[in-house]
């Protein structure tokens, strides 16, 4: 049996941040951010390259990247902040799932499918029943239109799309309170992408997921019926509610609560 989720306040959105700054490297990247994203919320990140997108997602994950650091502010995710590291670390990751970008080109090939998709359950929980886990990838492969016989393949063995879904259902595997995704679509064709966002929605609907994608596509906000906040070099210069019109905040620190 799978060890029960971590709880968290009931009053908690699912991320929250107050004037969050990021640097990399000295260079400030996400400068003054001020959001708050409740559950069973979606919000759509956009932007041009460089403008602090990744390095938003990748911190609020909890995964850590190199020579990225918090410089000011904070910012909650269920409740804990990205500033915090060892237990509290390891309960973010377990009640986040993040899809980074390129995740599908960078999966582990020496692990097959199923055990790449298996992988954060049994980081957490060895004694998990062999048969039960089976099951739940089974279900996640049918989710998401992949062929059970993919899961005993290696990830080489794979197209593009196939592995950026195999991605996906690793992120989805523990049944996140919050789902990050950096281009959660990339290479994949209009068939099963939208066995994807089905994916994403269902979960929205059923469980109350909160989403924050990466992305420039419209339609992918249209699908996902999300709020947007635009950045360029590190700022909020725009925002939106529903995919409507965007207001545009040209001094960069617009706060926006969803």
């Amino acid at each position: 049996m799978m060890k029960p989720m971590p709880r968290i306040a009931d009053d908690a959105p699912a991320i929250r941040a107050a004037d969050l700054s990021l640097d990399r490297g000295g260079v400030r990247v996400i400068d003054g951010m001020t959001f708050t994203l409740q559950r069973g919320g979606a919000l759509a990140i956009m932007g041009p390259t460089g403008a602090g997108k990744s390095s938003l997602a990748a911190i609020l994950s909890g995964v850590r990247h190199d020579g990225l650091t918090v410089a000011g502010g904070d910012a909650w995710v269920t409740g804990i902040s990205v500033r915090r590291g060892g237990r509290r670390l390891r309960v973010r990751g377990v009640l986040t799932g993040y899809l980074a970008q390129g995740a599908g080109s960078s999966l582990p090939s020496r692990l097959t499918v199923e055990d790449v998709i298996s992988e954060p359950i049994m980081a957490r929980d060895r004694s998990v029943n062999p048969r039960g886990l089976a099951i739940r990838v089974a279900g996640l492969l049918d989710e998401l239109e992949l062929p059970l016989g993919a899961a005993a393949k290696y990830p080489y063995e794979l197209s593009s799309g196939m592995r950026q879904r195999v991605a996906l259902a690793r992120a989805l595997i523990l049944e996140p309170l919050v789902f990050i995704g950096d281009d959660p679509y990339a290479n994949l064709d209009i068939g099963v992408r939208r066995a994807a966002r089905d994916a994403l929605l269902r979960r929205r609907e059923h469980a109350g997921m909160a989403l924050l994608v990466v992305t420039n596509d419209s339609e992918t906000v249209r699908e996902l019926q999300a709020d947007v906040v635009v950045l360029r070099a590190g700022h909020i210069v725009g925002c939106g509610r529903g995919g409507g019109e965007l207001v545009w905040t040209p001094d960069g620190r617009n706060a926006l609560a969803l």
